[in-house]
């Protein structure tokens, strides 16, 4: 694809724009993107560009002041190819060829002279407030362009500007699978010469020594005497690599001549403009740095939590991330009716995933915005930890949090029926103690999780909440803490039972985790008392008492049910070796549900 080029009467006057197949562009001091301010005889739209099959169609509109001038006449509409170009008032307009490759067809060079980049270092300009000024304008010049070429083109605009004497500037890439070497993008001072190609015998020689190269065909005296010119006004030409590590690839090559500039050592004149182009190359190539860090960073924390990335900024990866011995706050969050709403949205799976991926992201927000590490996903649940990799002392507290904002935000969305969530329930499970936690795997693929029985724990909790008919689920120690360092009017906690999941020898005790009465009027303090009270009464064997005060409790509470029906199937009557504790069966532990 070509370019469009337009030099107003000063050299600062320029910019450079790729032309696509079939795009259409006005062209005026106030145009946009292709804008032409510094002219006051070019209106505000002033001409009609399309490019298609090689050509570029330009229509002078008829409200526009002054003529286009074409070949020297002025034209309402003609044609334009690559080397041609058109004038609107002082600013000339110049299609040209994006690729430009090199030619081994240069006459070997009258002098020839290696810089390294340790002599550079030392090199002190001679006009060194210039030279910086232009430097310090590098950041802000660059920072505007978005794309690497764009910033290859800036750097090419800046290098010509800043160099009087240089006639073309490029930035040169030698193929990594062809090995051939092309230009782009370029720009030349005088765009109506004629210019022979780049030398590649240069280009190759910067780029496979990783040193910047200078070529000279005439000396830089006075006596103009020389039958060893690579073209017209081309003197001399310099090659600076892009960088000097084993990928070099690209280059930044300047040819120009010594007109008008006083008889002077070639080394002298020519090094301070390496060192200027060096540093400018450099300058770039930092920038391109930190803008791939940037984005890696951006993209590594879609996979890896805030915390972790933070606490990897300063210390060593590998003793960051060794597993370890921490003590842990788990939770785990699963979506209720997967598996029946997969097979109900048959027809449209992609649709499901996207809502499901919004509940997950529900889930991971929260996690992250409490200080939690996401340490895994299995298919519609996500797991979050705290405790690692910096020690947390309010583990159980972040937790806590973060599975009651999770609640909270489902139930918002239920209380609205056109939401893509409204149909979702969640089921969660926090545990706390001590784990494995870390970059844990094979030396195939590995993972930044926790291991150990407070997951287990965590995991059988969130299946339980199904059978339990409990939103949220906490084990003894957790629940222990809320109620000890969580004020009422952040969260509230309730004794559920004395369980024995299936498959367990042990006994739990499992509590559930509420909002505040404020946001949560429906459970009272005082019911949740009752229940409390009928639980005791439970495991003392005074069952007529205990389902009695059940009824305390709001008749649309769901966890009560589960003690009431327990004990009606039991002819509320304790069965023989009674202990307080409730079997549970094994559908507590299918993860699944409504």
């Amino acid at each position: 694809m070509p370019d469009l080029i337009v030099q107003g009467a000063l050299p600062e006057q320029r910019w450079r724009r790729t032309l696509s197949p079939g795009q259409a562009v006005a062209v005026g001091r106030s145009a946009g993107r292709w804008s032409v301010p510094w002219d006051d005889r070019i209106s505000r739209t002033h001409a009609h560009l399309c490019f298609d099959e090689g050509l570029l169609s330009v229509t002078r509109i008829p409200d526009s002041l002054n003529p286009v001038f074409y070949q020297g006449t002025a034209c309402e509409q003609f044609e334009l190819r690559c080397g041609e170009h058109f004038v609107i008032g002082s600013t000339t307009f110049s299609l040209v060829e994006q690729n430009l490759g090199a030619t081994l067809d240069a006459p070997p060079p009258v002098t020839e002279e290696t810089i390294s980049y340790e002599f550079l270092q030392q090199l002190r300009f001679g006009d060194a407030d210039r030279r910086i000024d232009a430097l310090s304008k590098l950041p802000e010049i660059f920072s505007v362009a978005t794309t690497e070429h764009d910033q290859s083109v800036k750097l090419v605009e800046v290098v010509l500007a800043s160099i009087p004497q240089a006639n073309f500037v490029g930035v040169a890439e030698a193929s990594s699978s062809s090995g051939e070497i092309t230009t782009m993008p370029w720009e030349r001072r005088d765009l109506q010469r004629d210019a022979n190609l780049p030398s590649e015998r240069l280009i190759r020689q910067a780029i496979e020594n990783r040193e910047s190269v200078v070529h000279t065909w005439r000396r830089a005296t006075s006596d103009s005497e020389s039958s060893f010119t690579q073209h017209d006004g081309a003197d001399w030409a310099f090659c600076v690599p892009l960088t000097t590590d084993a990928n070099c690839t690209r280059a930044v090559y300047v040819a120009g001549n010594f007109a008008n500039v006083g008889p002077k050592p070639t080394s002298n004149l020519l090094t301070e403009d390496v060192k200027f182009v060096d540093l400018a190359a450099r300058t770039l190539e930092h920038l391109r740095g930190m803008r791939r860090f940037e984005r890696e960073s951006a993209s590594l924390r879609q996979f890896i939590s805030p915390v972790v990335i933070d606490t990897l900024a300063d210390q060593d990866p590998d003793l960051a991330l060794a597993p370890r011995e921490a003590d842990v706050s788990v939770l785990f969050c699963d979506l209720r009716g997967f598996s029946r709403r997969t097979e109900q949205e048959a027809d449209d799976l992609l649709g499901l995933l996207n809502r499901v991926s919004d509940a997950l992201g529900v889930m991971t927000r929260q996690i992250l915005a409490h200080g939690g590490v996401v340490g895994d996903f299995h298919g519609d649940a996500a797991m979050g930890f705290w405790g690692w990799p910096l020690a947390q002392e309010d583990t159980a507290a972040r937790a806590c949090q973060a599975a009651l904002a999770i609640r909270r935000e489902f139930a918002a969305a239920a209380s609205d029926l056109q939401h893509p969530l409204s149909d979702f329930r969640m089921g969660i499970g926090i545990a706390s103690g001590r784990a494995v936690a870390g970059k844990i795997g094979t030396t195939d693929q590995v993972k930044v999780t926790v291991f150990g029985p407070v997951v287990n724990l965590a995991s059988r909790l969130e299946t339980m909440t199904k059978t339990l008919r409990a939103s949220i689920l906490l084990d003894e120690s957790t629940a222990a803490y809320v109620r000890q360092a969580i004020p009422a009017t952040h969260a509230r906690v309730r004794r559920i039972a004395n369980v024995r999941p299936y498959g367990m020898e042990t006994a739990l005790e499992v509590s559930e985790l509420l909002p505040p009465i404020s946001e949560f009027p429906a459970l009272s303090d005082d019911a949740i008392a009752a229940y409390e009270d009928a639980l005791d009464a439970l495991s003392q064997r005074d069952w007529e008492r205990s389902f009695s005060l059940l009824h305390q409790v709001p008749a649309d509470d769901r966890v009560k049910d589960f003690l009431t029906v327990f004990i009606a199937q039991n002819n509320r009557t304790p069965p023989n070796g009674w202990d307080g504790t409730v079997p549970l069966g094994r559908e507590s532990l299918q993860s699944d549900g409504p």
